[in-house]
C-alpha cells in the first residue's frame, strides 16, 4: 500500500537536502564549538551521520531553526 504525503498535488516533492558544518557556519554565523556545545545543551538541531565521523545537518531541519530564532 503506498503511503499519502501532504505534498499538493501538481507539486513535486523536493528532495532533503544535506548541508555540512562549513555551510551550516555560513547560514547561521556561529562558530564550530558554538554548534556543538549549543547542540548538547539541546539548543541545535543535531546532524545524521552519514558513516565514520562524517555528519550533516538537513536543510529543512536548519531552516526551521533559523525561522524559530527570527520570531
Amino acid at each position: 500500500m503506498s503511503e499519502l504525503t501532504n505534498v499538493p498535488l501538481g507539486e513535486p516533492e523536493r528532495p532533503t537536502r544535506l548541508i555540512r558544518i562549513k555551510e551550516v557556519q555560513h547560514r547561521v554565523g556561529l562558530g564550530r564549538s558554538t554548534i556543538y556545545r549549543w547542540m548538547a545543551q539541546g539548543k541545535f538541531p543535531r546532524p545524521v551521520q552519514l558513516g565514520g565521523h562524517a555528519v550533516a545537518w538537513t536543510e529543512d531541519q536548519l531552516d526551521e531553526w533559523i525561522s524559530a530564532k527570527m520570531e
